[in-house]
């Protein structure tokens, strides 16, 4: 690169990145589109509307309709956001809360009545119309009776329940032409009754309505009996509509119908201010990064940072753009990747020095250094992006979020690693910064005999596994829990409190939630404020009778509360056991697909089992530590597991890689066990140093946050010690144990 393109470079770099900084903070037009201020955030960092439905009917539903009930709900209100919570409120209630909107009517009108779905036949036995075309509602055609008396009279062939799945999309008709149609598929049930009822229909030349929610959304002619389960409804105008029908034949198609109780917006569960330091310590954390950065690398560093900060405004725009909600794990999958995105410059800086040491010239160093570092970037990405994957397509909820975040910042920092980095830093070179001391030179390092040592750190990795167990056996007799479960997972009591004055959240977190505390015993009290009044809701633990008129009387006597103004309620874990099985599943498929990946890029099964080997036993350690400590176990423990899973394989694949091309060059005379010691050796630096700038993220969330985000970032630090740990010390010794009692006579 010459001097004059590369000073262009230079100029254009940090004109483009400071319009898109400009962007990031200030936004574009009156709307400030683009801007940080304007990402979607969850019902934790922003609030959103909260929904009420109660049951249908005299009789109280069975735990496993309101179970189903509950998980297809979940599913339907995940197209607003992946962060939307459905969990049983009582014994008939379903509450929805969906963040980043503010109008509930909106959404009351779009998702309708759960439940209230019918396929109904055109005329009765007797030959009477069930419904007429009169030109009024969505499609022009009019209930001629009422619901009840259509199921007596055996009119309604169908209803939601029959019916599995139904899906929006294109399809060709027989002249070849695309249409959009509404595609369905029964349950056995169901395609039983659809076949009689099709028969009959398409032998009357007559439709089949589909009513929903008080009016027919669609009346499709039977073209054919319909026998194998199978249905298509044509005449869609446009993929919109057709995928509007679709979502509608879905949350219409549950167990349950459903009212609408109350709706209301609510305020966000940590406040503002959890935001604002959030930020803030995001802010420090980065400069501490930029800083770190510069120091120990140089020129290479200050090219990194650049590259960083450009990183770091990419995010903000794309998660604008591709309108992702962000929350407490969404912050985690932002963490890890900027982790991810060091660790690339650093293994890249590594090899750059040590190719400076070999002889090489500084030019040619940055050409190999990048090369030879490819491999070990693209397999630890491309391993974390697959389980990112995997998650956002098999989670739900918060695994999704976090999933999504976590997808997007890995593409983004191998595209600032791998392309804006090694721009900057030949354009660097080419204006004059050419001398090797701005780059460094790698020392030589001493081989440390890591696995002389590898029985010591298989008893104490064993030691802290098996003391976690037997804590949490201890917490199991002592308490009823082996670990501390927040209302995430088991759910508690909902308290709704009107005040005499409008308290805004610091003044309830620090007046009202210590005398729920007090009361309940409970350090994990989650409070949400009502919009447009007065009301507040406390959800706690499980309270019963004579703690609830505690409460009360509390309440009454510190803030002059009227007594009839609280009202409480048994609310489900916001987790459903349907979620917490998504999760696992996701997580196992994700460990098979990582496992297989490894196993394809290294040739040897033995790589892959000791890095997915490595990745259980970190969880396990942190799991201990959740044990131990007695952290609180919510929605962020699964978005904290899952960092470390994608940590602690990107650590064990940077250290695999470098014994593989050791092995490339390996000759008869050289020492198996020796190669292993001086792999982890020369990877030493990069294990440290990543370490210490994901840690100082991690670190900043700590010390600055609000008492939730702490109880997250805890434990994410003692993952990120544990995952260098594991990856030093356990995994090439893992490998090295299977390599020579399980390899072949050749390997011997």
């Amino acid at each position: 690169m010459k001097k004059s393109k590369a000073i262009i470079t230079l100029v254009v770099t940090l004109l483009v990145t400071a319009a898109l900084g400009y962007v990031a903070i200030c936004g574009i037009g009156s709307e400030k589109a683009g801007a940080a201020s304007q990402i979607k955030q969850g019902l934790d960092l922003a609030g959103g509307v909260s929904i009420t439905y109660q049951v249908v009917g005299d009789e109280d539903p069975s735990d496993e309709d309101m179970s189903d009930t509950v998980y297809k709900l979940q599913k339907r209100v995940e197209t607003y956001s992946t962060e939307a919570l459905v969990y049983r409120e009582g014994s008939d209630r379903i509450n929805i809360e969906i963040p980043g909107v503010s109008d509930a009517d909106a959404i009351l009108e779009d998702l309708g009545r759960p439940g209230a779905l019918y396929f109904i036949a055109q005329t009765d036995s007797e030959g009477n119309a069930n419904y007429t075309y009169t030109g009024n509602g969505a499609t022009g055609y009019t209930l001629n009776k009422t619901i009840a008396e259509l199921q007596e009279d055996g009119s309604i062939v169908l209803s939601g329940t029959d019916v599995s799945s139904a899906q929006g999309g294109s399809a060709q008709d027989k002249l070849g032409n695309s249409q959009f149609v509404v595609s369905l598929t029964f349950t056995d049930a169901g395609t039983k009754a659809f076949a009689d009822a099709t028969t009959r229909a398409y032998a009357s030349g007559e439709s089949i309505g589909i009513y929903y929610d008080q009016d027919f959304i669609s009346v499709p002619r039977v073209q054919a009996a319909i026998t194998d389960g199978q249905a298509q409804i044509t005449g869609m105008e446009s993929f919109e509509a057709a995928d509007k029908l679709a979502s509608q034949i879905r949350i219409g198609g549950l167990k349950l119908e459903l009212e609408e109780l109350r709706s209301n917006v609510v305020g966000a569960q940590l406040g503002s201010e959890a935001v604002k330091t959030s930020l803030e310590a995001g802010a420090i954390g980065l400069a501490l990064v930029v800083i770190f950065m510069i120091a120990v690398y140089l020129i290479p560093g200050l090219a990194s940072s650049i590259a960083l900060i450009i990183y770091t405004i990419l995010v903000v725009l794309c998660l604008n753009m591709f309108e992702i909600t962000l929350t407490l794990p969404g912050i985690a999958g932002i963490i890890l990747s900027i982790g991810m995105a060091v660790d690339a410059n650093v293994i890249i800086f590594a090899r750059i020095r040590e190719e400076i040491a070999s002889g090489k010239t500084v030019r040619s160093a940055i050409d190999v250094g990048f090369k030879k570092a490819l491999s070990a970037i693209v397999d630890g990405n491309v391993t974390t992006l697959i389980a990112a994957l995997v998650l956002g397509l098999k989670g739900s909820g918060t695994v999704k979020g976090f999933a999504q975040t976590l997808a997007l910042g890995i593409v983004l920092s191998m595209f600032t690693a791998l392309v804006i980095t090694r721009m900057i830093l030949k354009a660097l070179y080419a204006v004059g910064l050419k001398d090797e001391k701005f780059y460094g030179k790698a020392k030589d390092r001493k081989t440390v005999d890591f696995l002389a040592k590898k029985k010591i750190f298989f008893t104490i990795s064993l030691v802290m596994i098996i003391g976690g167990f037997v804590c949490m056996g201890v917490n199991k007799g002592t308490s009823g829990t082996a670990l501390n479960y927040s209302l995430d997972f088991v759910g508690g009591t909902s308290t709704n409190v009107t005040f005499n004055e409008d308290m805004d959240l610091a003044a309830l977190d620090s007046q009202v939630v210590p005398v729920i505390e007090k009361i309940t015993k409970d350090a994990n009290v989650q409070v949400q404020k009502v919009a447009g009044g007065n009301q507040v809701i406390f959800k706690t633990r499980t309270l019963d009778v004579e703690e609830r008129q505690a409460l009360t009387e509390a309440l009454v006597e510190n803030f002059g509360v009227n007594s009839d103004l609280i009202t409480a309620e048994t609310i489900s874990s916001t987790i459903s056991s349907e979620m917490r099985s998504d999760a696992i599943v996701a997580v196992v498929i994700a460990a098979i697909c990582m496992l297989l990946y490894i196993w394809f890029r290294f040739k040897d099964i033995r790589f892959a089992t000791s890095s997915v080997a490595a990745l259980i036993h970190d969880v396990l350690v942190v799991l201990a530590f959740y044990a131990v400590a007695r952290v609180s176990v919510g929605s962020t423990f699964i978005a904290c597991m899952l960092t470390i899973v994608g940590y602690s394989i990107n650590a064990t694949i940077v250290i695999f890689d470098r014994i593989r091309e050791n092995l490339g060059a390996m000759t008869k005379k050289d020492d198996l066990e020796q190669l292993v010691n001086r792999s982890i050796s020369q990877t030493l630096s990069r294990s440290i140093f990543t370490s210490l700038t994901t840690f100082f993220m991690v670190a900043a969330l700590f010390v600055l946050g609000v008492s939730s985000i702490r109880e997250f970032a805890l434990p994410l630090m003692v993952g990120i010690v544990c995952g260098t740990y594991s990856s030093v010390c356990i995994t090439g010794a893992l490998w090295y144990v299977l390599r020579t009692k399980i390899g072949t006579k050749k390997n011997k």
